[in-house]
């Protein structure tokens, strides 16, 4: 048997109820039946019923009724009811007010109900897919959700981070700018990268550009200076201008990127006013 396809049937006659079993009873479906809309409702509270099939006609609650309470409490349940001509306007009313799937009239032609029954299996089956689909889509859109809000989060934390590295950046470029002493970095290729403003204190930097060669416009002395600490790998030093003291600190940079010249003056009374710790 087909576990996954069970339908209850509900009429007061019972010879209706066996014809109704017998019509059936080729089906893979699992069949219960019931005479009175009180014994229908004891096997849907114990059974997973995806069909009921429901007279109209019935002592205490009619079909329409029973069906009704069926709907409210499980809606999903696929719900056809039987009857005959006389009570159409009625159940034509139900059916619009989404209460019933569909009238079958007594008597009823076999192949005409098997066929609707069948729908109602397919019908409760698309119901159910349509159902895992909807929540298969709001669990995608939670997990989307909460993959904006982490992106969102990474983005602002990134811009956060960038913000204070740039701010960081211009504060040292500003603290370079403004150090009384000379300052001409250089990458790999030896070009000029950067040069402070008080660059033009120590050499004749007018014609040194950023991003062209150092050989073409730094003094030569400068240039064998940055060119031995790149390849030795070593910070060293020398002096420019014996009568003014003038001295080059040169540093290589990291994995052979490049190198920094520092250009300072060995006499410090160029630099300014001498301070005495002991003064107030």
């Amino acid at each position: 048997m087909n576990n996954n396809n069970s339908l209850l049937l509900v009429d007061d006659e019972p010879n209706v109820l066996k014809s109704l079993r017998r019509l059936l009873i080729d089906t893979n479906y699992n069949v219960y039946s019931a005479e009175s809309a009180e014994n229908a409702w004891s096997i849907l509270e114990k059974e997973s019923i995806q069909l009921v099939i429901s007279d109209y006609r019935m002592p205490g609650m009619n079909g329409v009724e029973f069906l009704k309470k069926v709907r409210d409490k499980y809606p999903k349940t696929i719900r056809i009811i039987l009857s005959g001509y006389a009570d159409v306007m009625a159940i034509v009313e139900a059916i619009n007010d989404g209460q019933v799937y569909r009238f079958i009239p007594k008597p009823w032609n076999d192949q005409e109900l098997l066929t609707s029954i069948l729908r109602a299996f397919e019908q409760y089956k698309l119901q159910e897919e349509n159902t895992k689909l909807y929540v298969e889509l709001q669990k995608r859109n939670a997990e989307l959700q909460d993959l904006a809000k982490n992106l969102e989060e990474k983005v602002a934390a990134r811009t956060r981070d960038l913000e204070l590295k740039n701010r960081a950046l211009l504060i040292s470029q500003n603290i370079m700018s403004m150090l009384p002493v000379g300052v001409i970095g250089v990458d790999s290729y030896e070009n000029v990268v950067y040069m402070n403003s008080s660059l033009p204190n120590f050499i004749n930097a007018d014609d040194i550009r950023l991003g062209l060669p150092m050989g073409d416009t730094v003094p030569e002395e400068v240039v064998s200076a940055l060119n031995h600490s790149m390849k030795q790998m070593k910070t060293i030093y020398t002096t420019m201008e014996k009568e003014n003291a003038l001295g080059i600190i040169c540093t290589p940079l990291p994995s052979g990127k490049g190198a920094i010249g520092v250009f300072v003056y060995l006499d410090m009374q160029k630099y300014g006013q001498f301070y005495n710790f002991g003064d107030k």
